[in-house]
């Protein structure tokens, strides 16, 4: 796995320490934790925010700017 070699000896430890505290193997562990920020990357990019409406001074500048 890639995510494997990338990673140092500690946060590997570390990782592994997580995983068996979840009763799941390194790479099963590893393979969640990919998923689960695929997910979370997904439901960001979908949930666009919705655009909000000029306050009252950026409209009295914006009517200030028109010409007459």
């Amino acid at each position: 796995m890639q995510v494997d070699k990338a990673m140092s000896d500690g946060k590997r430890a570390y990782e592994a320490r997580r995983a068996a505290k979840a009763g799941m193997s390194l790479e099963k562990w590893l393979d969640r934790k990919e998923k689960q920020a695929a997910a979370q990357a997904r439901e960001a990019s979908a949930a666009k925010p919705v655009p909000k409406k000029p306050g009252l001074f950026s409209r009295l500048l914006e009517k200030a700017q028109k010409p007459l």
